[in-house]
């Protein structure tokens, strides 16, 4: 009588290959950058020079692009979260980027481009605000939400006065 199954393989695989099974996994859930895939990596004990092979050969086969990411990353967090060059560069420098990096994905970031992405953000809120309440309130909570999408004080006071001025406006005609 036979097995109904072969024998099992009495090789396991090689620490390599076990390394490159978990990028690719962790790289099929979302893009990651190579510090990512590193700390990942190292967390569960995979030698220095086991880990740099596999991330030299994801990043030759261009699975692992650390540019790449940070444009992308950037470009949705803009669209998506409406967060600030600041916010961005800080969210970037916590995923392990380096600095020439980051200033290269969000340097087409310019104040213009900032300020016009604030009012956007100010101005879809605003359309649901009672204004003949207290204004301050509305203020304060509006400046709040773009201080907690990284824009500085400054800008979020003179972003959230201007379109409260227009709004009122707007609808006092």
């Amino acid at each position: 009588m036979t097995a109904p199954y072969p024998p099992r393989s009495t090789s396991e695989p090689s620490r390599e290959e076990q390394a490159r099974a978990l990028c690719l996994r962790l790289l099929t859930a979302r893009a990651r950058t190579r510090a990512e895939l590193e700390s990942q990596l190292a967390k569960r004990g995979y030698p220095e020079d086991v880990s740099a092979r596999i991330l030299d050969r994801l990043a030759a086969v261009g699975l692992v692009d650390d540019t790449a990411f940070a444009e992308q990353w950037v470009q949705s967090r803009r669209a998506n979260a409406g967060k600030s060059k600041r916010a961005l560069a800080a969210e970037l420098h916590a995923k392990g980027l380096d600095d020439d990096v980051i200033t290269a994905a969000v340097g087409g970031i310019d104040a213009g481009a900032e300020w016009e992405r604030a009012e956007r953000l100010v101005s879809a809120r605003l359309r649901r605000e009672n204004l003949d309440g207290d204004q301050l309130r509305v203020a304060r909570r509006l400046i709040a939400m773009l201080a907690r999408r990284g824009y500085s004080q400054t800008m979020a006071h003179d972003v959230v006065s201007t379109a409260m001025r227009r709004e009122v406006e707007r609808r006092r005609v």
